[in-house]
Order: structure tokens, then sequence, then C-alpha cells
């Protein structure tokens, strides 16, 4: 989680811009618009989702691995996951 204000700020934003196309795709789903237009919105959701996504690991990468591990366990336990993290990204 970005922990400095501006970071928060940025994230907390972008956060409200997707519930704002989330609303918009469901008025749309409600009005019964035609599939190109509601395919587009969903589309647009994902990329910005997936924009956060990214700008939180971004985030969490500067700060775990920011300074040097304190032991090889330690190290490890970064890796691993991060690893995890970037799975659960891709998929």
């Amino acid at each position: 989680m970005p922990h400095s204000p501006q970071e928060k700020k940025k994230v907390l934003a972008r956060v409200k811009r997707i519930r704002g196309q989330c609303d918009a795709l469901e008025r749309a789903l409600e009005a019964g618009a035609d599939c190109g237009p509601v395919l587009q919105q969903i589309a647009a959701i994902r990329g910005a989702v997936n924009g956060l996504m990214s700008q939180v690991m971004e985030a969490h990468l500067r700060e775990e691995f920011g300074h040097p591990a304190t032991s090889e366990q330690q190290r490890a336990a970064r890796v691993a996951e991060m690893s995890g993290l970037i799975r659960s990204y891709l998929k």
C-alpha cells in the first residue's frame, strides 16, 4: 500500500475513477445499451484496475526492496511474496 500522502491520494483518486466507470457500466446495462459500448467500458475498467494494481505493486516494490534485507531469510521471504503477487497480477 502506498504510504506517502501523495501516493495514497493518487491511489484513492484512481479508485474513485474506477468506481465512476463501474457506475457508468451499471447504468448502461440497466438501460440496455448495445454490446459494443458495454464491452468497451468493461475493457476500460479492466485497464484501469490493471493500472491500479501496477501502481500499488510498484509502491510495494520500492518499500520492500528499497533497503537491504537484514537476513537471507528476510530476502527469501520478500522474493517469495513478490513472486506470488506477480503471479496473481499476471492471471
